[in-house]
């Protein structure tokens, strides 16, 4: 993807399709900004792997613990689109 085109409606938008292929028991959960991942039932590894898997949708490079700040999917959205 090229950063300068990317919104963070678009980087939300693409987290919470990674957090569905991880967790598709939320496949009726309207996802919102200030939903913390690990209240939605994702674990750790989930949390990981959707980190990651939106890291690679973004074609972004960065150590997962500079995502470790948010606290929400809003903030990781806010966050990852400053990395863009």
């Amino acid at each position: 993807m090229i950063g300068s085109k990317v919104t963070r409606e678009t980087i939300l938008q693409i987290i919470a399709g990674h957090a569905l292929n991880v967790l598709p028991e939320l496949s009726n959960h309207v996802f919102r900004p200030d939903d913390r991942l690990a209240d939605l039932g994702a674990n750790s590894v989930d949390r990981a792997e959707i980190v990651m898997s939106t890291l690679s949708s973004l074609s972004l490079r960065i150590p997962l613990v500079d995502t470790l700040q948010a606290k929400n999917i809003g903030e990781l959205a806010n966050l990852l689109h400053d990395k863009l």
